[in-house]
């Protein structure tokens, strides 16, 4: 009895295995990172920080710096709101940079070291702190927003609003 028991439960627990492993799908490559197109230009520039500005009190975040830079990462047009903390001009330039060199998101990076993989810091010019979003146009990269003065989560609602004009 004892080694039925025993084989009934190695075909049950086969089985749960089995079923576990049909429902997820195998690891595959990550989805190609968006390719760059031409590098935004200053009144598209202005138009998406003057969007990001109008979403600051929205999102209730202190008065912001934000930053929009090119497909390099090299700045373009800069807007620091009256009594905008001093530091947080370098840090909008920093996630725009970061956005736009790294082809993706601010966020994926605090994302990933919120989840333990602070090894991710080592990336030579990573910043983890939501607020830096790539600028697309027909699903290319033409430069990258940043911005600064809130917390993670209220600059990337000023970002993005920024980030939703460009078109």
């Amino acid at each position: 009895m004892r080694g039925s028991t025993l084989a009934l439960a190695a075909a049950i627990g086969l089985a749960l295995s089995a079923e576990a492993s049909a429902q997820t799908p195998p690891p595959g490559p990550p989805p190609p990172a968006p390719a760059y197109g031409s590098s935004i230009g200053l009144e598209a520039a202005k138009k998406a920080a003057a969007a990001a500005e109008a979403e600051v009190p929205k999102a209730g975040s202190n008065p912001d710096v934000i930053a929009v830079v090119d497909t390099g990462g090299h700045l373009i047009y800069l807007e620091r709101m009256d009594n905008a903390q001093i530091a947080s001009v370098r840090i909008a330039i920093d996630k725009a940079r970061a956005a736009a060199m790294f082809r993706r998101p601010t966020k994926v990076f605090e994302d990933a070291v919120a989840g333990g993989r602070i090894g991710i810091m080592t990336l030579h010019g990573a910043i983890a702190s939501e607020g830096g979003l790539p600028l697309m146009i027909d699903g290319k990269i033409v430069g990258a927003i940043g911005a600064s003065g809130g917390t993670s989560q209220q600059d990337g609602q000023v970002a993005k609003a920024g980030a939703d004009t460009v078109k």
